[in-house]
């Protein structure tokens, strides 16, 4: 008996070239290793892993910032939908595309368009140099994109827990060292640490959050 197994594709663009790098993935070709999809000019790569909680992780090439941003969501949403964009947090930029052939090459192209309108008379090679050369301001705006990613993930799961008894209505505010997650039915939060892009990557093996109060 032959097994269909579960495809799906997954884009981004290359942030020192400016190509576009496309790959189909498979579940079972994940569930084996870590998956890297490397340009060809060599000088990028987008990594993938699936975690043992059966979540997927990607650390992604970001053409605004200078490191990768990484974020984590699970397996039925990276497989089953037909289009996902995940977004740089500094820019609002959608940086990668998951999901049907046909769609991911429909939303890389728009987004090309997008980028070629935002650069104007600015060349690739200017952008990926001033990416280089001033790449400490943008360290805030990495790790709130992976703080408030598992936070959405973790909503979407219902493994947000409150006082509520049929789960509550979440919202998180964005402060100076911190993420207030906070239940507006019924007051319960929880302030999550977001000063360091150690904290934050810390913060992707949550497995739930329980905003109760501690007696």
């Amino acid at each position: 008996m032959v097994l269909n197994q579960k495809e799906t594709t997954v884009a981004y663009r290359c942030p020192e070239c400016g190509a576009s790098v496309m790959s189909l993935v498979g579940v079972f070709t994940l569930t084996a290793d870590m998956i890297r999809l490397k340009c060809p000019c060599g000088r990028s790569e987008l990594e993938i892993v699936y975690t043992k909680d059966r979540k997927v992780r990607l650390n992604v090439p970001c053409f605004l910032c200078p490191s990768p941003h990484s974020y984590l969501i699970s397996s039925q949403m990276f497989f089953d939908k037909d289009l996902f964009a995940l977004p740089c947090g500094y820019s609002g930029l959608d940086i990668c595309f998951v999901g049907r052939k046909d769609k991911v090459q429909e939303a890389m192209k728009q987004a090309e368009e997008e980028l070629l309108e935002l650069l104007g008379d600015t060349s690739f090679e200017q952008l990926s140099s001033q990416r280089h050369g001033g790449g400490g301001e943008l360290t805030d705006p990495q790790v709130l994109d992976i703080v408030m990613y598992v936070i959405r993930d973790l909503a979407d799961e219902g493994k947000i827990l409150c006082s509520c008894p049929d789960g509550g209505d979440y919202e998180a505010e964005i402060l100076d060292d911190c993420i207030h997650v906070r239940c507006k039915q019924c007051g319960d939060s929880l302030d999550i640490p977001a000063g360091s892009l150690t904290a934050a990557n810390d913060f992707l093996g949550c497995e739930e959050l329980d905003l109760r109060p501690k007696d």
